[in-house]
């Protein structure tokens, strides 16, 4: 079985979905399983409505109204007939999350969150499905949270594997068309979770795992993995092989074509990821596999937009120890701060860190009772693997460098941009 995911700017609107259906024609459909994301800007879409609700906002229902609109346009763009079943199927869907909104009492935000942002995902699924229908391409619909199990952390769900490993060995229909949602699952009291923002690459990567499949394709708006991010660097160049390690280290570093966690269940089985245009599918795109001597040949540029630079020193001038160290990660970890570098000496500790959860003033003031505090909002990080001075330079031209820390084959670079 060969294990396909679409990121929502493949499903954006009634041409990304045609556009599925084409691709699939071309490279084969049978023993396939789909990994789908929601369309487009959706989940940004109900972060809104999440807002909203929890600000008790007299927008809860417009917010709720637009996203209803925009996937009611794609529909009508695709099925020339409104009696088409698939209007009733997603209709059932918003009344389930009006239904919801209306009778939660949980105020748990992450809870709330999970169960109203998983429309997306559940909406995305049941449209493309029934377009195949329509088109003559019979489906598997899959309900993503019946099969991958996870624990109560809500927004970022670690995976109960033995539990999810059962559920998709036994239950995934081989010789068909699956279609399935990425990013959710569901804890054992089946209340939805998800597994991070941009978590249907991992979701891919846990039905290949369990499924042995024979490989897993990301389908990008980009030829494959480029060594940098074309958005913010000029002349990018296509990656047309790398290995499992190097792309691990691209995507802990903050690489967006490939979520981090992707990775390793690929490689624990040798399970080969392509990285492939879904505008040109019959170009080869990019390969990631076993292989030491897979490593790139130019410099690798990563960068993180709105970040934080966050010093620390003794009050009392005393050396910040391991125990300081301990404590510090213990409270990063507590607010779910994801650390992207780290230095420190002997009266100072600086980490420039993700305050992905908006969390940083609360831990601030933690922080305050036993550490001088000081920080820089909005930064960038700059990470080149492979560098050499001519990298360094291109990153440093025109901006403030604020830390610099080189290791072997990584630089790293926390800028903030010249005024």
């Amino acid at each position: 079985m060969r294990v396909f995911k679409f990121g929502g700017a493949s499903v954006k609107d009634a041409a990304g979905i045609k556009n599925v259906h084409d691709l699939l024609q071309k490279v084969g459909y049978e023993d396939v399983l789909l990994v789908v994301s929601a369309m487009g800007k959706t989940t940004n879409a109900l972060e809104t409505v999440v807002a909203a609700y929890f600000d008790k906002s007299a927008t809860l229902q417009s917010s709720v109204q637009e996203v209803k609109k925009y996937h009611n346009q794609i529909l009508l763009d695709l099925f020339e007939d409104e009696n088409n079943e698939v209007f009733t199927a997603v209709n059932g869907l918003f009344f389930d999350l009006e239904y919801f909104l209306s009778h939660n009492k949980s105020p748990n935000y992450n809870f709330v969150y999970d169960q109203i942002v998983s429309y997306g995902e559940l909406i995305s699924t049941t449209i493309l499905s029934h377009f195949m229908s329509f088109m003559g391409i019979k489906t598997t619909w899959i309900d993503v949270r019946n099969f991958i199990k996870t624990d109560s952390t809500y927004r970022d769900a670690e995976v109960d594997w033995d539990l999810t490993q059962k559920n998709i060995s036994k239950n995934v229909k081989r010789k068909v068309l699956n279609i399935t949602q990425g990013f959710l699952g569901s804890d054992e009291n089946g209340f939805t979770t998800t597994l991070g923002r941009e978590g249907s690459d991992y979701t891919a990567a846990i039905f290949a795992y369990c499924l042995n499949a024979e490989s897993v394709t990301i389908w990008k708006d980009v030829p494959g993995v480029m060594n940098a991010d074309p958005r913010y660097f000029e002349n990018a160049s296509l990656l047309n092989q790398i290995s499992y390690r190097e792309a691990i280290e691209l995507a802990f570093y903050g690489a967006s074509v490939i979520h981090p966690k992707t990775l390793q269940p690929l490689q624990k089985k040798e399970i080969p990821l392509f990285v492939k245009s879904f505008i040109n599918p019959l170009l080869p795109g990019t390969s990631v596999s076993k292989g030491e001597d897979l490593v790139p040949q130019l410099p690798c540029f990563i960068v993180k937009k709105n970040q934080l630079l966050v010093s620390l020193s003794s009050i009392d001038f005393s050396f910040i120890m391991e125990e300081n160290i301990s404590e510090i990660f213990g409270l990063l970890h507590q607010y779910k701060m994801k650390v992207s570098l780290i230095q420190n000496s002997a009266i100072s500790f600086s980490i420039c860190v993700e305050d992905k959860f908006g969390n940083f003033n609360e831990l601030k003031n933690i922080l305050a009772k036993k550490f001088k505090v000081s920080y820089t909002e909005n930064v960038s990080l700059y990470t080149i693997r492979h560098f050499d001075e001519k990298a360094a330079q291109m990153v440093e031209d025109g901006k403030e460098v604020l830390l610099k820390q080189v290791s072997r084959e990584t630089m790293q670079i926390v800028t903030k941009e010249a005024i």
